[in-house]
């Protein structure tokens, strides 16, 4: 049995507006929540492929270096130095996300000042 073969419907403009706004959002929770929303609506709405991609460009890096700060935090000599650096990207990620969320939930494209955009 197969499922149907219909795309997906487009986002309306409030869902394309919240889909963005949460891509942003996301960024207390690393780049997963960017990349997730990234892949399943890219294709749905301009607005959430825009800003999804934006968030994700953004958390992806720091993202990592976050989990090598976390990785630092199990050797005893410098175990404070990786818990501290890993809570400072961690809440720098999540308060410049949040920024990112707010503007998006107003309807404006966020663009964050210092962004790697690895995924054009």
């Amino acid at each position: 049995m197969r499922g149907s073969d219909a795309a997906a419907p487009p986002l309306t403009p409030a869902e394309d507006r919240r889909w963005a706004t949460l891509a942003h959002f996301g960024g207390v929770a690393g780049c997963v929540p960017a990349l997730v929303i990234w892949l399943v609506f890219r294709d749905r709405g301009p607005f959430t492929a825009q800003e999804s991609k934006e968030a994700l460009n953004y958390t992806l890096p720091l993202t990592i270096i976050m989990l090598l700060f976390y990785g630092l935090a199990f050797i005893p000599v410098i175990d404070w130095i990786g818990g501290l650096g890993a809570v400072f990207i961690w809440a720098f990620m999540a308060i410049s996300g949040l920024i990112g969320g707010i503007e998006c939930n107003k309807g404006r494209p966020y663009r964050y000042a210092m962004n790697f955009r690895f995924i054009r």
